[in-house]
């Protein structure tokens, strides 16, 4: 790591956060065995930009921060000497609860907004990974989504505004206050996803829904093929399920799914998709936890790797053909939780060259294309450093990155944010 920072270039930008908010960095702060040398947390939106903007000036490698959930996303960044938090960040600036809207800051944790909306009886349709350490740019800047997504979006839809810290010290905003907002440039969903590599999130305005009235949850057990059978059936049909998930590991597959609104209405729903099973397919009443499947496979044994794979809903059962192959190839334990809109995770235990032996032998066929292929990806989320080191986590690169390296070179030409931890080492 680069030893070329001087006292005087820290007293600096301990002018602008406060000397009682910047100090070094521990044990505690790395990730991807890399070791910052500070830690900064600025209070406002313009002490946050005005960090960034010394950075830049100073050759300062940049690495934001929120909870810390996802640091460990994306590749390994090529260097960072500071860490830019935003854990003072954290307030609620507007709600405007008639209007289903809210205007929030990026530090701000996702259970701590949802408490406050709660007293509204409204909510941010969203359910991410760990929502009691997760902040709002943190779930922004990976794109991460839940079960609720079928019912109302991803991130991308829920997101009505937003305000960015670049790397030059600009603060830029896009969009408004009102669900319907059609004006500038939309660098909501440009950001929504970006992993911190074009700027800092600071604010976020959001739209807004009713919390449910009543909420039930039914599971369907079978194999991966008969279940995935009865997820297209319950897709095409015209229930409204506000979550719909195929899980399985060695030995068999359950289907969940679920519904809100009134008794009446959640009953004829379920009467709805019983009548669209097989008789042999019974469900059962489902745990409110079996909704939080999806960060219950980030647990288990060591080594292991956790990886997001897009495939068409069509070719779930497939999927989880090929990771059973895969993983007895290898001697992997393997799990999976799919979520209808086409996404889901993985988890593979085993030692570090098997993991990512069998992550490779994974990419390669869910690239392949065809009538009878699957045409999907695979990104590795969470594993040791040592199988990250050894490949991108990303893939190869898509016939979109030369357009992406010429946004990251438009709003980061310094590469002052989280260099190398993007696509293709943007």
């Amino acid at each position: 790591m680069p030893a070329v920072m001087t006292r005087v270039s820290w007293s600096e930008l301990a002018e602008i956060v406060g000397k009682e908010h910047l100090r070094a960095a521990t044990a505690e702060d790395a990730f991807d065995d890399i070791t910052p040398q500070m830690v900064a947390e600025p209070d406002t939106a313009e002490d946050l930009a005005r960090c960034l903007r010394w950075a830049r000036g100073a050759g300062v490698k940049v690495a934001p921060r929120g909870g810390g959930t996802k640091l460990g996303w994306g590749n390994p960044p090529a260097a960072c000497d500071l860490l830019l938090s935003t854990t003072r960040l954290h307030r609620v600036l507007e709600y405007a609860w008639a209007d289903l809207t809210v205007i929030v800051e990026a530090g701000c944790r996702v259970a701590d907004l949802q408490k406050t909306l709660a007293e509204h009886g409204q909510a941010l349709a969203l359910d991410p990974l760990w929502p009691e350490r997760a902040t709002i740019g943190g779930i922004l800047s990976t794109n991460d989504s839940g079960t609720l997504r079928i019912r109302y979006g991803s991130l991308r839809d829920l997101i009505i505004g937003i305000t960015v810290a670049l790397p030059d010290g600009t603060l830029a905003k896009s969009g408004g206050k009102v669900v319907k907002n059609v004006a500038g440039y939309d660098l909501a969903k440009l950001f929504t996803g970006a992993l911190g590599t074009l700027g800092v999130i600071v604010q976020a305005i959001f739209r807004l829904h009713p919390l449910p009235r009543e909420r039930r949850s039914l599971s369907f057990g079978g194999t991966p093929a008969s279940l995935n059978q009865l997820l297209l059936e319950f897709l095409a049909s015209k229930s409204t399920p506000t979550g719909l998930q195929l899980r399985a590991a060695p030995g068999g597959a359950q289907l969940d799914v679920r519904f809100d609104g009134t008794a009446a209405g959640i009953q004829a729903q379920i009467d709805q998709v019983q009548q669209l099973a097989a008789p042999s397919l019974v469900p059962s009443p489902a745990p409110d936890d079996v909704w939080l499947s999806h960060q219950a496979i980030w647990e288990g044994a060591v080594p292991a790797l956790v990886a997001k794979f897009s495939v068409l809903p069509a070719h779930f059962a497939a999927v989880c053909a090929l990771i059973e192959r895969a993983a007895a190839a290898q001697s992997l334990a393997w799990r999976v939780v799919a979520q209808s809109v086409g996404a889901g995770y993985v988890r593979l235990e085993g030692s570090e060259q098997a993991l990512r032996t069998g992550l490779l032998a994974l990419r390669d066929e869910l690239a392949k294309t065809g009538d009878t292929k699957l045409g999907g990806t695979i990104v590795a989320l969470g594993c040791p450093v040592a199988v990250k080191r050894g490949l991108d986590v990303w893939g190869p690169p898509s016939d979109a990155q030369p357009l992406m390296v010429r946004i990251k070179q438009r709003f980061d030409p310094d590469g002052t944010l989280n260099p190398g931890r993007f696509l293709g080492g943007i």
